[in-house]
């Protein structure tokens, strides 16, 4: 039981590192918040419009 338990260990501190590039994340970070924001004024755009025109064709 307790060899499974090293050789576990072992297989996973041989996993290879990698290097991440925090400018890259950041930017991929910055790209999603846009894209959210750009959604949500989208459908805040649309939802205005819509009750703008049903208000007119009520009047």
């Amino acid at each position: 039981m307790s060899t499974e338990s090293f050789n576990r260990t072992s297989i996973i501190s041989e996993t290879p590192k990698k290097v991440v590039d925090i400018d890259v994340l950041k930017q991929r970070l910055l790209e999603k918040k846009k894209r959210e924001s750009f959604k949500k004024t989208i459908i805040f755009s649309t939802v205005f419009v819509s009750l703008g025109v049903l208000t007119l064709i009520t009047y």
